[in-house]
């Protein structure tokens, strides 16, 4: 039930993302990354996600937002056209993939 839950939150604030929603990790994450948003510390998913699918072709199946260290960032997992999972750090702030970890199918 929390998989189900946390898809329909992603769902919600995914469409969300082009009016400057962000999506979570965890519903404590929600007022933080709100926040963030509305004071123009980060991008908004939407951009986010349109330039990661993009740069790496492929599509968007889970998105975490963290605030690590004082940085925040948006974990990306992303089914690539190969068939590959790959995982990206992206940075919240600027869009830039910090670190890219790939899984074989």
């Amino acid at each position: 039930m929390n998989t189900l839950r946390r898809l329909f939150a992603m769902l919600l604030l995914v469409g969300a993302g082009a009016t400057g929603g962000a999506l979570h990790a965890d519903e404590r994450d929600h007022e933080p990354a709100r926040k963030a948003l509305q004071q123009g510390q980060v991008l908004p998913l939407r951009t986010v996600i349109d330039k990661v699918e993009r740069d790496h072709q492929g599509q968007v199946l889970k998105v975490e937002f963290e605030h690590d260290d004082g940085r925040y960032l948006y974990e990306i997992r992303l089914l690539q056209s190969d068939g590959r999972v790959a995982k990206l750090k992206v940075d919240a702030v600027n869009g830039q993939v910090l670190k890219i970890k790939r899984k074989e199918p």
